[in-house]
């Protein structure tokens, strides 16, 4: 027993005296905001994958590569990755209209989702970074600048 204790002291203080936050070394405070984003992206994902599930697959499927000539393909899409306000406009507030995806002519209605902003750069973040697509952090933020 007194040699686990011993051994956990010794765990804890090497995992306290490592502080990632410590402005002694900049390197490590610049990893460890890294992982912090790459944590807020990856639970992001996470949970917007959960939304596309419930209000998006229907029409977009599980794959991202939609039905051709009625819903857009979401996979390496882009439309998607080089108009990223616009795409988050039409989930907040949906679209209707000619948009070109991948060279195809897409002239269909999507309603709005009645989503949250938050749930809105969840699954914003999400189609962004599956199917092929990679693209930086979405949040909630950047969706409360999108105006109708």
């Amino acid at each position: 027993m007194r040699l686990y204790l011993i051994v956990l002291l010794i765990i804890e203080y090497f995992s306290f005296s490592q502080n990632p936050y410590s402005t002694r070394d900049s390197k490590n405070y610049l990893s460890a905001e890294r992982t912090i984003t790459d944590t807020t992206l990856t639970k992001s994902i996470k949970r917007g994958a959960i939304i596309y599930a419930d209000f998006c697959v229907q029409c977009h499927m599980e794959n991202g590569d939609g039905v051709r000539n009625t819903y857009p393909p979401l996979a390496k899409a882009d439309f998607l990755l080089t108009n990223k306000q616009e795409s988050i406009r039409a989930i907040k507030y949906g679209i209707k209209g000619k948009i070109t995806v991948n060279g195809g002519i897409y002239n269909s209605t999507m309603p709005p989702l009645g989503l949250y902003d938050d749930e809105v750069a969840d699954v914003m973040n999400y189609i962004s970074n599956s199917w092929g697509n990679t693209s930086k952090l979405v949040t909630e933020k950047d969706v409360q600048l999108i105006n109708n």
